[in-house]
């Protein structure tokens, strides 16, 4: 009797946990770039290895690969949604975004990776209708491309094209600010497409900047341009020397919360340990689950870290002007 009381019991457990599990849900995009540059299917397939690796017991893993949108069921399931990506106005979530407001709505958690952080663009919302810079700037300022608005609520920022830019430079992260995502993490440098100068909430409202660095005057070498540079920024880096947020995380008032992280043009950078834990803690986080103590920390082989890259011809990227 005894016996089957304890078995009873364990069951029970095993189903308790298992309800309180999360579900992840990752979306990886289309091939795009050179060898080893926003290899989405690679980093998709390697963080979700890692959730299996060391977060099994909080999360289940729903992978989707090639840009291929999942379908309403496994959208309806997840407790957040990472997406990696190219972004711009072919973001893979702006077919999808009256499906994602309604799934923001009610608390789901979501994270952007490197150019998924980028919506479409139409107008900046930093210049007047004439075209030239508003002094001083209104406030709640948003591009009117689509996907702007949705990002800047449920992520907390985004790329805007001529406010945000995207140099490869040397970030060095000195200081890992206390929370949840950043569990784990030491003080680390990588050289990457650091975007920065984000399209921000008003305030930072809700936002905790989690990787922020002193970019180089040579990020400015640039002419004015879409993606190159701005007198706003220019202004940040040059004058008022201010840290470039590059990672952040976000409590939203429907009690969702979002992860944006700039990093990831390199699939390099994912043999960093403390960039991977970041990631991996914020993907938990974002799906309300308990972060452990130490983080999610994994440890992949060369060979694992190699693993599922894009066949693609070696070829020089776009360049974004």
């Amino acid at each position: 009797m005894k016996k089957s009381i304890l078995s009873l019991l364990l069951l029970s457990a095993a189903f308790v946990s298992a309800a309180d599990k999360k579900n992840v849900l990752l979306i990886a995009g289309k091939p795009s770039h050179a060898p080893g540059e926003h290899e989405h299917n690679a980093g998709i397939q390697l963080l979700a290895s890692g959730l299996k690796q060391s977060a099994a017991d909080l999360v289940n893993v729903d992978v989707s690969l090639n840009g291929e949108w999942p379908s309403d069921e496994r959208v309806a399931k997840a407790d957040t949604i990472v997406i990696y990506s190219d972004g711009g106005g072919g973001h893979p979530a702006i077919p999808h975004l009256d499906q994602l407001a309604k799934k923001m709505a009610a608390g789901t958690g979501f994270v952007c990776l490197h150019y998924a952080v980028e919506p479409a663009y139409e107008r900046a919302g930093w210049l007047s209708v004439d075209g030239k810079p508003v002094s001083p700037p209104p406030a709640g300022r948003s591009s009117t491309g689509k996907g702007a608005l949705e990002l800047k609520d449920w992520l907390g920022g985004y790329f805007e094209q001529h406010w945000s830019v995207n140099p490869h430079w040397m970030a060095d992260f000195k200081v890992i600010p206390d929370h949840p995502a950043s569990r784990g993490v030491k003080p680390f440098s990588s050289n990457d497409e650091w975007y920065f100068n984000m399209r921000f909430r008003d305030g930072m409202e809700g936002i905790t900047p989690l990787l922020s660095s002193l970019a180089p005057a040579e990020t400015m070498s640039r002419g004015d341009g879409p993606h190159s540079g701005n007198p706003d920024v220019k202004k940040l880096v040059l004058e008022e020397k201010k840290p470039a947020v590059v990672a952040w995380a976000v409590e939203r008032k429907d009690g969702g919360r979002g992860f944006g992280f700039t990093g990831g043009h390199y699939h390099a950078g994912w043999a960093n340990d403390s960039q991977r834990t970041l990631v991996l803690n914020a993907i938990v986080w974002t799906a309300k689950a308990e972060v452990p103590a130490a983080g999610v920390a994994t440890k992949f082989t060369e060979e694992e870290l190699k693993a599922n890259l894009d066949k693609k011809t070696p070829r020089k990227a776009p360049k974004k002007k």
